[in-house]
């Protein structure tokens, strides 16, 4: 079958990096004896997420540069990004496997631009990071890129967090990834030929999680001790994106606040991610009272940071066994091309007229009128049945304040419905959830919320900015949606964020 005999380079990822691995760690001294900074990682979805994982999880170590990733179109996000830095001590990995993807691409473009301004070559504070023959890797060669790193290009996306995708951001930020990568072969030994596959202990976690899919528990809810929370995005786009096809799938819920188990129903299973000696008492102390009550709960203990790396392997083979449980293919994505062919047109569209894209585009509620953002809240919450799942998709700037707000939305919906939550921030959630959202069950909740821009930026040697460009993304990702049959709310909420999620909270 097609894209399962080429996307299965995974399974041998601890082994055949070993070539590349002595490279990799070259070439992160010599960025760290030059004193760069930051390392600035343009991508989305699996060029991104695995990268976050290292830097959240381990932090960068003493003399190296700091990972900063940028993984949203909207104009705040990418301005947030631009102050944070010294473009003069700053180096940019261009990642994409594809070598096409828009926002990857717009993100360069922008970043380039603004290199251009400083002395010597630009070409000298840019990687790439991208399958061979790829528009990047011509891309990298005719600007005379620093380097650029081959992926094997039968490693998927999202399952790409041991090729260069995650090595090389990891090893530029002093990660010890040859260890990452023995203790991955660790786990990946027990393919090995003495070892049944009951006693395998990945293909174990799939199958259960697949059978508890199966059996109605297809929310698969993690908690973590404080230094793993990190992990737990990159399990996300892992799971949704591999199971969430063909009206079937596991929904994975993360970063979800712990809450007593009445408010937990039947569809839910629970995994607890745990390092020994940072134990969140108070967390572990509701994780106890789950598994009392009876919820099925996997606990996943790791005694060191470095045994991500035997996580991720873990992970990624359980999902293909869920995968064989639910009768699905887990390595293909087949609903992410529509919000981009939508979002695509949406764009054509706002070049031709602003009043023709309102026309065709989603129905909305402003959040500032509250008499009729009430009526229809109302009415949408009145669908919610049991084993159902809200779904909040911020096509906001992610800053700290909007976060605190969304989590206290989110929480207020999950006590009042007794449902799963997720939380996802546009167009980041595109490259994850995404699929899931749109090819998985019709069980979906969704809460889309925009805003009125104040500045916006444009991408050079284009004739788009970035504004249009999270707005038409977010405009194709409801009509994808609205295609297919989930229910949805959009909520404007105007140019003052903070005010509006505030009227939004109150509704609740």
């Amino acid at each position: 079958m097609p894209e399962v005999a080429d996307r299965l380079g995974w399974l041998t990822l601890p082994e055949t990096m070993q070539d590349q691995i002595g490279d990799v760690m070259a070439f992160a001294r010599e960025v760290k004896d030059e004193g760069v900074r930051h390392v600035v990682l343009l991508g989305m979805g699996g060029s991104s997420l695995a990268p976050e994982v290292f830097q959240r999880t381990f932090g960068n170590q003493a003399g190296y540069p700091e990972l900063v990733v940028l993984d949203s179109t909207h104009p705040g996000a990418v301005r947030a990004v631009e102050k944070r830095i010294n473009l003069s001590t700053t180096l940019f990995l261009v990642s994409s496997k594809s070598g096409t993807t828009t926002e990857t691409v717009s993100f360069f473009r922008y970043f380039w631009h603004k290199v251009k301004l400083l002395e010597g070559e630009r070409g000298k504070r840019f990687v790439a990071i991208t399958d061979p023959g790829t528009p990047l890797d011509k891309l990298a060669s005719d600007l005379s890129f620093r380097r650029v790193f081959h992926a094997p290009p039968d490693v998927g996306g999202r399952y790409s967090a041991l090729s260069v995708f995650g090595l090389l951001p990891a090893a530029l930020i002093g990660v010890d990834i040859r260890g990452v990568l023995d203790r991955a072969r660790r786990m990946a030994e027990a393919w090995a030929f003495c070892v049944s596959e009951k006693d395998n202990p990945a293909l174990a976690l799939g199958a259960a999680l697949g059978e508890l899919a199966l059996s109605g528990r297809d929310k698969v809810t993690f908690f973590a001790s404080p230094c793993l929370t990190g992990f737990a995005p990159w399990i996300e786009q892992l799971i949704a994106e591999s199971t969430g096809k063909d009206g079937k799938g596991i929904v994975p819920v993360v970063d979800e606040a712990a809450g007593p188990p009445e408010i937990y129903g039947a569809d839910r299973v629970f995994v607890y991610l745990e390092m020994d000696g940072d134990k969140d008492e108070e967390l572990a102390g509701k994780v106890a009272a789950l598994e009392t009550v009876g919820h099925p709960l996997a606990r996943i203990r790791l005694s060191e940071k470095i045994e991500v790396g035997r996580e991720f392997f873990r992970w990624e083979v359980a999902m293909a066994g869920a995968g064989a449980v639910l009768r699905i293919h887990p390595f293909d994505q087949p609903d992410v091309e529509l919000a981009k062919e939508l979002a695509s047109r949406a764009m054509a569209e706002a070049n031709r007229g602003a009043g023709e894209q309102r026309r065709r585009g989603a129905q909305q509620i402003a959040a500032s009128e509250e008499k009729k953002l009430r009526e229809v809240m109302s009415a949408w919450l009145a669908t919610a049945r049991p084993g159902d799942y809200i779904a909040l998709q911020a096509y906001l700037n992610p800053t700290h304040d909007t976060m605190v707000a969304l989590e206290s939305i989110r929480v207020a919906l999950r006590n009042r419905l007794s449902l799963a939550t997720t939380l996802g921030y546009g167009p980041r959630f595109l490259h994850s959830t995404g699929q899931l959202h749109k090819g998985g069950p019709k069980k979906a909740l969704i809460l889309q919320l925009v805003d009125e821009l104040g500045e916006n930026l444009e991408v050079p040697e284009t004739d788009y900015s970035f504004g249009s460009l999270i707005h038409a993304q977010a405009l194709g990702d409801y009509q994808a949606l609205e295609r297919r049959g989930q229910r949805l709310l959009r909520v404007n909420l105007g140019r003052d964020v903070r005010s509006g999620l505030l009227h939004l909270y109150c509704q609740l």
